[in-house]
Order: C-alpha cells, then sequence, then structure tokens
C-alpha cells in the first residue's frame, strides 16, 4: 500500500467524524424529547395521516398496499438481514477479503446488541394510535427495524461501492442501501407499530454505528482490502 493511498484512507476514516458526531446529536436530541413526551403530538400527527380519516383503523392507500408495506418491512427483519449478512460475509471471505467480511459481521452483530440495549433502556410502549397491522414482541424506541436495516445495507453498500472501480456503480450501490433504509422505516410507520420517532432514532443510530465501524476499520488500514485490485 503507498504512501498516498493510505492518506486517502485516514482522510476517509477521519472525514466521517462529524457526521457521526451529527447523527448521534440528533439522536440524543430526538430521545430527550420522546422521554419528556413532547413528539407525541408530532408522531400522532403523522400516523394518522396514514389513516382514513373515517375510520383510524383503514391506511391510506389502494387495498393491496399494506400487505406490500408488510413485504417491505421484512426486508427489515432479523432473519432477513441475518440471511443477507451471512451471504455477503461469506462471499467476502471466498473473495478474499476477510477484513470487509469481518467488518460487516461486527456491524451487524455488534448493532443487534445495541439495538436490544436501547430497546431495554428506554422501555417507550408501542403505539396505540391506531390499529397495528403487523405483529410486534418488544418496545418501540428506537425502531430495531430502522436500525438494523441502516447498519446492514449501509456497510454492505459501502463494502460493495468501495470494491466498484466505476463512480457510477459505487454511487448505484449507496443510492440503493440508502432507499431500502428509508423504504423500511416508512413501511414501520405505515403499518402502524412505530412512532415516526422510532424510526427517526433508529436511522440515526444505525446510520451513525455503520459510519463508525466503518472508520475504526479505516484507522487500522485493514479496509484497504476492500479497494479494487487496480487499486492496491
Amino acid at each position: 500500500m503507498s504512501q498516498q493511498q493510505r492518506t486517502i484512507w485516514r482522510t476517509g476514516a477521519t472525514a466521517p467524524i462529524l457526521t457521526i458526531a451529527g447523527l448521534l446529536f440528533l439522536f440524543g436530541f430526538v430521545a430527550q424529547e420522546v422521554v419528556k413526551g413532547r413528539t407525541l403530538a408530532f408522531d400522532r400527527g403523522i400516523m394518522l395521516a396514514l389513516r382514513s380519516s373515517a375510520d383510524p383503523a383503514i391506511p391510506i392507500g389502494p387495498v393491496w398496499l399494506p400487505e406490500a408495506a408488510r413485504d417491505v418491512t421484512s426486508l427489515g427483519s432479523m432473519v432477513v438481514l441475518g440471511i443477507v449478512t451471512l451471504a455477503v460475509a461469506g462471499y467476502l471471505f471466498f473473495a478474499g477479503k476477510p477484513a470487509a467480511a469481518w467488518l460487516t459481521l461486527i456491524a451487524v452483530i455488534g448493532g443487534i446488541a445495541l439495538s436490544d440495549l436501547l430497546k431495554f433502556v428506554f422501555g417507550r410502549a408501542r403505539p396505540d394510535v391506531v390499529a397495528p397491522l403487523a405483529r410486534v414482541f418488544t418496545s418501540s424506541f428506537p425502531s430495531a427495524h430502522a436500525t438494523l436495516s441502516a447498519i446492514t445495507y449501509l456497510t454492505i453498500g459501502a463494502v460493495l461501492a468501495r470494491s466498484q472501480t466505476s463512480p457510477r456503480i459505487s454511487i448505484y450501490f449507496m443510492a440503493l442501501a440508502v432507499f431500502l433504509t428509508v423504504l423500511v422505516g416508512v413501511s414501520r410507520v405505515y403499518l402502524g407499530v412505530h412512532y415516526p420517532t422510532d424510526v427517526l432514532a433508529g436511522w440515526c443510530i444505525g446510520a451513525a454505528w455503520a459510519m463508525g465501524c466503518w472508520a475504526i476499520m479505516a484507522r487500522f488500514h485493514s479496509v484497504a482490502q476492500l479497494a479494487p485490485a487496480s487499486q492496491r
């Protein structure tokens, strides 16, 4: 690895610090407002806007949309994310990129532990504003689907983007990762199983965690294995 490449990786590891700090600040702000009960009007307004004004039990949109939302929300489930993570990690190991594989595994497994810890600490009850359209078993804040989809898809998107020589393909991978993350979070609110602030907090802490894992790996230079062979 040349001196120029080392400089690039060090810069790449340092650059996200302000973004991570901003995401953590926003998470802390949202969490504080939630604990003080100041977000209920905001949360209720958005959730009711997604339901029929005549009957809050009926979601807006065509009759097939709730089923489609349940399909989409499964993309953020522990089972689906676990399968995706193992599949990508397996590919990276076979491709001779163990650092990238470990980055993916550590980010996701650590994110699961973080999500469970935060749910335990805050213990927010699930929304009772509208009738939920999916079964849930844990507390509400932050949304685990939003948190873990952000961690998993953004981490994998970054790994795949960094392995490409084409900027357009790299942008495509990152855009796809963001799109899937947003789609999963929105589906949770539409189904009535999460407050919007649950999802917003999940996005913030999930993105911060994914970026933090990436920055740490870059700091120790192991992320050099992610680069295309022509750049090593």
